[in-house]
């Protein structure tokens, strides 16, 4: 009798732990975070190195944007899965945003820690493109003198290409907006656009029309094309 009430109260904990790991995943879904970080945080009381629990308190602190924790979360992982190239891709990304968020100096030393994160990224996985957009906008906004460079970008975004035409597109209008290139900027979304049809390639688009080169005649009928 005891052995068989030992294994419904073992069971009945694994029920409630899967209940707070999914009930954490819909409230994150809902943006409700402080609630997700709860549940998670209990189901990971009882699933100590649950990584996919790890990678969302991560991903809930990513978005409350405390990075001190985003980081903390994403380096046991990336330790953990040192192959896996995603983590060294969220730990980039909240190191990097963390550095954007710190005084001058505090951003300076931890810039090669950034580019190191994401350069294994793309090392680890030859077709992760958001490693790739990483290393793209890393690169046109570090200054020259830092190591950043054009040149550097536009290889990235040429890797992008090869592995989505529509995402490579959108990476060569990025470079050429960010260096006001508007018309080169115009050629590529649009491409990115007749490719993807997405709403991220129309916002793209629209954005630079609307915002960048004040033709809201040409946003108006973009919109209402998308809209149809």
């Amino acid at each position: 009798m005891k052995i068989i009430n030992f294994f419904l109260l073992l069971s009945t904990a694994f029920v409630i732990a899967q209940t707070d790991f999914e009930k954490g995943e819909k409230l994150f879904s809902q943006k409700k975070l402080a609630e997700a970080k709860i549940c998670f945080e209990n189901y990971l009381k009882m699933n100590a190195n649950n990584y996919k629990t790890i990678e969302m308190l991560g991903d809930v602190a990513g978005q409350q944007k405390n990075w001190d924790e985003a980081i903390k979360q994403y380096k046991i992982l990336k330790i953990q899965f040192p192959r896996e190239a995603n983590y060294w891709y969220k730990y980039g990304g909240a190191l990097g945003m963390k550095a954007k968020d710190s005084n001058k100096f505090k951003a300076l030393s931890m810039l090669d820690d950034v580019e190191t994160s994401f350069l294994n990224a793309t090392k680890l996985d030859l077709k992760h493109i958001e490693s790739r957009w990483a290393l793209v906008i890393f690169y046109v906004q570090i200054p020259g003198i830092l190591g950043g460079s054009e040149k550097k970008s536009q290889k990235y975004a040429n890797q992008i290409m090869a592995i989505s035409p529509s995402d490579g597109y959108l990476a060569d209008g990025y470079i050429a907006e960010y260096f006001k290139r508007y018309t080169d900027a115009e050629r590529f979304y649009i491409k990115a656009n007749e490719i993807g049809k997405s709403l991220k390639t129309f916002q793209k688009l629209y954005d630079l029309y609307y915002f960048k080169l004040k033709d809201f005649d040409k946003s108006k009928k973009l919109k209402e094309q998308f809209e149809k």
